[in-house]
């Protein structure tokens, strides 16, 4: 039998920390602090009548254990991470204690049982079993009187394993195939037990277990789509035509949902040609692909004539990989793939004779029309940071959820947070969300607690002009329910009928920065991400145009007279047309220019081609927000940069050293694969930029 009690402290204690630790007078961070997890203590032991037996403490996050040995010993040994006690036992059973300590002082405590007998094992019973989801993965339990671990050969000649008796043991082998697979039981006596499975079959999983990632909602006018259930199909789509390829087809069922399978693919043709699609207006081609080995694969987008180029899909074997290509990287490897005339995909194995599933194989573009604000589905962004609390704005030094955090609370970053069209707003939590010790729950998931459970009626006003969002309705909240704008609840009947939050919507209205002052400061601060949200138009590698007049310098927005980069000003900066400006669909952004770019001479250079100097040498952290109703383009991060370099808000900066912590552009969107970029660097001096995506 296995206990396990989580002791939270202030302190550590003996051979770790001897000293406590003093807060600020807000101490809730510590009740949400990860304690170790995940502990367990093995037990092997010499076969010699002696009753020696070696323990062996594991934990995620510990750095240290006291083990308690259960047998009146009074002084408990101090074992470091990875290290082993060794201890004499006489026959009998006993309570081994294991406490693991964690960086932060919190304790994990468990209690494990050791039987300690120098009677042979007997009765020694296995079970060995293929898992049901992990491909040519065997799960083994050995259970035995008298025996405190057993050892398993599993006959492919990897190494021997040893387990606690009772425990399970699971091993993926290389192939699928026949082994023999030996269990030996052990205890305190010389004498072991022996089972052996002569035969056992191996078996490798073929074939998809669960569906494909449900898709995001999209307007029809926003999506061709060819094969999937989310979208209305075209018609007339022919997924085996007889191109006299060896592949086979199948309509694949899982549970209702049809999925289309290629086996021994050679290549593979999808035919539409009766009913041509034009894909002009579509940015993106999407498919998830699925496959069981070590496969990948190529897909094509064929135009009239025929004209094709094939993009690499690289996949991942035991799940689904998904794919939003952009359709420049077709036009741009092959300019003679005419878009508005598309007639046929083809897919081709890589290598050939592999087996793959096919769903979700549609163009979309971005929505049509100006961002949407708020409405919509939110969560909190699994990102570590995306929630903490702090003395300020922008400050989560108090404390904030790290990645381990995310992880112990995937029922809390799991939970929705809704802004319908029609002004209403839920909370959505499912069957369980982080239930707090004020609302009588163990920090731990649990059941959703009443007002905060979403069951009451709520609405939401947005103030976009004063970066407010107000939700009205008792329990209704974002982030943490504690939070409200007179202190942190202690009880849930005190949850008042409205919240007022500080929002501000970024990257194409997909991310939202939330902060509420509970009482006089304490900030709480949150990171939210829109679910189904399109990327923004920006998301992609571009470059400068390498055309004459892509880069100049005038009095006033279209004029370049001052100077402009001309045909052989672009051939003698090729190490600066090169130089690439990635704006991530999360929002991120990054200045890439290899091993040189073009230097002048206020950054120590001679006005020419040379090693990137610093801060204006892609080491930048940094983010951009997009502002289609203005047209303005932010770039933050100290030395990030469109353009040149030293064109900056309030001039021309001198010299590195004055590089700015943001930049606002003025930007036109002219197409899917153009911009316009352009800033005043001072007044009446107009830098501007033709950027084109990659």
């Amino acid at each position: 039998m296995k206990t396990v009690k989580y002791i939270f402290s202030l302190c550590l204690i003996a051979l770790l920390i001897n000293s406590c630790v003093t807060d600020d007078d807000n101490t809730d961070f510590l009740n949400s602090a990860v304690a170790p997890t995940n502990v367990l203590a093995t037990f092997t032991v010499t076969q010699d009548n002696t009753g020696l037996v070696t323990i062996t403490p594991t934990a995620d996050g510990a750095t240290a254990f006291k083990v308690f040995y259960g047998d009146g010993t009074i002084e408990a040994a101090s074992v470091a991470q990875g290290q082993n006690t060794t201890h004499i036992y006489d026959e009998g059973t006993y309570s081994v204690k294991v406490v693991a300590f964690g960086l932060t002082g919190l304790e994990t405590e468990i209690t494990q049982e050791l039987v300690v007998s120098f009677n042979p094992p007997e009765n020694l019973m296995v079970t060995i079993a293929n898992d049901d989801a992990i491909s040519k993965q065997v799960n083994i339990t050995a259970t035995a009187d008298y025996a405190m671990f057993y050892e398993v050969d599993f006959g492919d000649g990897s190494d021997i394993v040893q387990t606690n008796i009772g425990e399970v043991t699971s091993y993926t082998y290389e192939n699928a195939g026949l082994y023999t697979i030996t269990v030996t039981a052990m205890g305190a006596a010389i004498e072991t037990a022996t089972y052996t499975e002569v035969d056992f079959e191996v078996t490798e999983i073929v074939q998809p277990l669960s569906s494909a990632p449900a898709q995001p909602s999209r307007l029809e006018a926003d999506v061709i789509s060819f094969f999937s259930n989310a979208y209305t199909d075209i018609t007339g789509v022919d997924f085996y035509p007889n191109w006299n390829q060896s592949t086979t087809f199948n309509l694949f069922d899982l549970a209702g949902d049809e999925i289309l399978q290629y086996t021994n693919l050679n290549y593979q043709g999808i035919d539409f040609v009766a009913t041509p699609v034009d894909a002009s207006q579509m940015e993106f081609l999407h498919v998830d692909i699925w496959t069981a080995d070590d496969n990948d694969a190529k897909i094509s987008p064929i135009s009239s004539g025929p004209n094709e180029t094939a993009y690499d899909l690289d996949l991942t074997a035991q799940q689904w990989t998904s794919f939003d290509i952009p359709l420049s990287f077709f036009t741009n490897q092959n300019p003679l793939v005419d878009l508005s005339n598309i007639i046929q995909f083809k897919l081709d194995g890589n290598p050939a004779e592999g087996t793959i599933f096919v769903d979700n194989l549609y163009f979309w573009k971005a929505p049509s029309g100006s961002p949407t604000g708020v409405v919509g589905t939110w969560k909190l962004s699994s990102a570590a940071g995306s929630l903490g609390v702090g003395p300020a704005v922008g400050d989560i030094g108090w404390w904030n959820c790290d990645s381990d955090c995310v992880i112990e609370r995937a029922c809390y970053y799991d939970d929705e947070y809704i802004f319908n069209a029609d002004g209403t707003f839920s909370n959505v939590l499912g069957a369980d969300t982080w239930v707090e010790g004020w609302q009588g729950g163990g920090d731990a998931c649990g059941t959703p607690v009443a007002p905060h459970d979403g069951s009451g009626a709520a609405t939401f006003v947005y103030d976009e002009g004063a970066g407010t969002i107000t939700l009205n309705g008792v329990g209704a909240y974002l982030g943490v329910p504690k939070a409200t704008n007179t202190g942190e609840l202690s009880n849930p009947a005190d949850a008042p009928t409205s919240v007022t939050y500080n929002v501000t919507l970024s990257n194409f209205d997909t991310e939202m920065s939330v902060y509420i002052e509970a009482g006089s400061g304490v900030f709480w601060q949150f990171n939210f991400t829109k679910e189904g949200a399109a990327p923004s138009p920006l998301a992609g590698s571009w470059q400068l145009s390498a055309e004459a007049g892509s880069l100049g310098v005038g009095p006033t927005p279209g004029d370049i007279s001052w100077w402009n980069c001309d045909a052989v000003c672009v051939g003698d900066r090729a190490c600066y047309y090169d130089d690439q400006y990635v704006f991530g669909s999360d929002g991120s952004f990054s200045n890439v220019l290899g091993s040189e770019t073009w230097i002048e001479a206020w950054q120590g250079g001679g006005d020419a081609c040379g090693v990137p100097v610093a801060p204006h040498d892609g080491s930048a952290n940094a983010t951009y927000d997009l502002d289609l109703d203005a047209g303005t383009l932010t770039i933050n991060g100290v030395g990030a940069y469109i353009g040149l370099a030293k064109a900056v808000n309030t001039g021309e900066i001198a010299s590195p050293a004055d590089a700015p912590t943001s930049i606002v552009y003025d930007i036109t969107i002219i197409d899917n694969n153009t911009i316009n970029v352009m800033v005043e660097a001072g007044a009446g001096v107009f830098w501007q930029y033709k950027l084109v995506k990659i």
